[in-house]
């Protein structure tokens, strides 16, 4: 489901139950809405908040965290390509196919990742990708060093190639969404029933409605945002990929 999807459905829960708790005013015997009923409302609603609050700076702290670690990784995994390009350009011409093969890799990486077409489903988890990255690094073992610098280059290289894929799949491990579901459902119902209490005992006018509706669209759009960073590389806001079209502009140089 999108995040707008489930950011509408936030929406239209807590700002329904505002409007619930409004209806149930109106029909609620008069000795309910006494001030004694009032303070314990607010005694349990407050209770409420706070586990809200704490539930809701868990989820937007962990999603902004889950979001920045990925970011860190694909940029490191940018500049990784970029020094193994440099390293097998320093080893030799013998290394050309190697660069060539890199240089498509690369290429196919932004095509499926970021595709041109916004209608096109972005792609990180492409099966194709690990015969290239092992056929790369094949090439590279393959290689027959004549001198100390060349030996090293080629265990520098390597080394690189290991440290890309590693990144790889933890980018791809990582990619699915990281909020817990059910985390979500329970901070709605939660804050869905603490507006369903504003309702209950506010005067139903206006001036009343648009707040509660301003509120609830506040909420919905924090939702959105949590769910967004949640899924970097798919969505609105989404890993940029600035870093790789600048590294793809750098290989074979």
């Amino acid at each position: 489901m999108s995040s707008m999807a489930i950011g509408w459905i936030v929406f239209a829960c807590v700002f329904g139950g505002a409007l619930l708790g409004m209806l149930l005013r109106s029909v609620l015997p008069e000795h309910h809405l006494t001030q004694d009923s009032k303070d314990v409302v607010k005694l349990g609603m407050g209770l409420i908040a706070t586990m809200a609050a704490l539930v809701l700076g868990l989820l937007i702290a962990s999603a902004k965290s889950a979001f920045d670690i990925q970011n860190n990784e694909f940029k490191q995994a940018a500049a990784n390509i970029v020094l193994l390009d440099r390293a097998l350009a320093h080893y030799g011409p013998e290394t050309q196919a190697g660069r060539d093969q890199l240089r498509r890799a690369v290429a196919f990486r932004l095509a499926v990742t970021w595709p041109e077409d916004a209608s096109t489903p972005a792609r990180l988890d492409t099966p194709e990708t690990t015969p290239r990255v092992e056929t790369i690094e094949a090439g590279i073992r393959e290689l027959s060093p004549k001198t100390d610098g060349q030996r090293w280059v080629q265990s520098r290289a390597l080394q690189i190639v290991g440290d890309l894929q590693q990144t790889r799949w933890l980018l791809i491990g990582g990619a699915a969404d990281s909020i817990p579901m059910p985390f979500l459902v329970v901070l709605v119902f939660w804050i869905t029933v603490i507006f369903a209490s504003f309702g209950l005992f506010a005067p139903p006018n206006g001036t009343v409605v648009s707040v509660l509706f301003v509120c609830a669209l506040s909420i919905a759009a924090s939702i959105v945002l949590i769910v967004e960073m949640g899924r970097p590389f798919e969505g609105i806001l989404k890993i940029s990929s600035a870093p790789l079209r600048y590294t793809l502009s750098h290989l074979g140089q």
